[in-house]
């Protein structure tokens, strides 16, 4: 699995954790537990690169550092 980051906060408004991967465009999960939404993000990665790779679409390499947020 590549090393992409994934943030990680509890959304008042759903009622569950979101997890989300900055670098893969669109790329989201989310789960009842933290452990629950990290796993479903690490599987929604795993689809979005497989689907990328599909239809000849480029999957960024990761940045391999913190991003910076506004």
């Amino acid at each position: 699995m590549n090393k992409y980051e994934i943030i990680i906060f509890w959304s008042t408004d759903d009622g569950v954790f979101v997890a989300e991967v900055p670098e893969l465009s669109g790329c989201s999960a989310h789960g009842d537990t933290h452990e629950k939404a990290l796993a479903n993000a690490k599987e929604a990665m795993q689809l979005w690169i497989e689907t990328a790779q599909e239809f000849g679409d480029p999957v960024p390499a990761p940045k391999g550092r913190r991003l910076l947020l506004a």
